[in-house]
């Protein structure tokens, strides 16, 4: 086998994984909520992945090509999806761009998936046998997009989501979780690149504010609760601490830091 031979080989080999973990979420979330809601959440988190790796690229950091997780149980079919950073950041302005692109790119499916979906949607009574009704939490920007397009309901009516919607809401979840500003997930990085090695005072605040959500408001997140603690303290230092980034990103990322708290919502799910 030659050399060029062996390189393809291992590219496939390398891609089949990716393939396949692919097909599966489509099936998983095909089985847990139907076509639309498939299609509409997998473009969601494919664009936000792909957001992070085209940045990666950019900057020629080493990154894996998307890896979708599974999951055939409701509410959503998929655990997400991730991507892998093999390479050294090379200073704090990628660092900033890769952070913010994923979150971005998902938003700009989410929101015209929530308009869309919400157009579709329809308007009932709440039942009265609530054993079989899931209630979302609205976070401000949901809310504020249902009043949008169906207005003010009355009293006992609730909205029942179209897929789509539903889609729309689970990629606002998606965005909201990874905007957290802790440790290595998206608002990690982008607020280490705001603030460098001072950013783990908001890291700790943020995990005790978390902490606290998980024990007395909503013990679903207990789970996501002590992965923080494992592993939210520290953020790997890019190569150049010392250049600061320009003031349209430092802008950005206060808007991004909004776009957290108009999509997070302390309690997501009510049974």
């Amino acid at each position: 086998m030659s050399l060029e031979e062996f390189n393809s080989s291992n590219f496939f080999s390398k891609a089949r994984i990716h393939v396949l973990l692919f097909i599966a979420t489509f099936l998983t979330t095909y089985y847990v909520n139907g076509l639309w809601y498939s299609i509409t959440i997998m473009i969601i988190l494919l664009s936000h992945e792909l957001g992070h790796f085209f940045m990666c690229r950019k900057y020629h950091v080493a990154a894996t090509m998307p890896y979708f997780l599974p999951l055939p149980f409701p509410p959503f079919g998929t655990f997400g999806a991730v991507i892998k950073m093999k390479g050294i950041i090379p200073h704090k302005r990628a660092l900033f761009d890769i952070g913010a692109a994923g979150p971005l790119m998902g938003l700009f499916f989410a929101v015209p998936a929530i308009i869309i979906g919400l157009y579709l949607s329809d308007v009932r009574p709440v039942p009265s046998d609530s054993s079989q009704y899931l209630g979302l939490g609205e976070p401000i920007l949901f809310s504020f997009l249902a009043k949008l397009v169906i207005g003010h309901l009355p009293e006992g009516m609730d909205i029942y989501l179209h897929p789509i919607a539903f889609a729309g809401w689970a990629g606002l979840f998606v965005t909201a979780l990874n905007l957290l500003p802790i440790g290595q997930l998206d608002g990690g990085h982008i607020m280490y690149a705001l603030l460098g090695r001072k950013s783990s005072i908001v890291y700790r605040i943020g995990i005790f504010i978390f902490c606290v959500i998980a024990i007395f408001i909503y013990p679903g997140w207990m789970v996501f609760a002590i992965l923080l603690l494992l592993f939210g303290f520290r953020h790997p230092s890019p190569t150049d601490e010392f250049t600061t980034l320009d003031p349209k990103r430092k802008v950005l990322g206060i808007i991004l830091f909004i776009i957290f708290l108009v999509s997070f919502t302390p309690v997501p799910l009510r049974f």
